[in-house]
């Protein structure tokens, strides 16, 4: 499954909110240095989808806002 997410770094709390069918924004308090945003979301959304962090992987977009997240399903 791909859905589309967009990130707003340096929030003051983490949130998650669904815009569309696979569609999402997401807060995260990391800045976007170093990847550090990138992995808050991963966390985020692998807490969200009850999925390992392994699971998910950013495909598109690993140096924006908007990015495409895979989402690995079942085993």
């Amino acid at each position: 499954m791909y859905i589309t997410i967009r990130v707003v770094p340096n929030s003051k709390q983490q949130k998650l909110e669904k815009i569309l069918e696979n569609e999402y924004k997401v807060y995260v308090k990391s800045p976007p240095t170093k990847g550090k945003a990138n992995k808050e979301l991963i966390e985020i959304l692998a807490k969200y989808f009850g999925l390992a962090k392994s699971k998910i992987k950013i495909v598109k977009g690993v140096a924006s806002r908007e990015k495409v997240i895979e989402i690995q399903e079942g085993n």
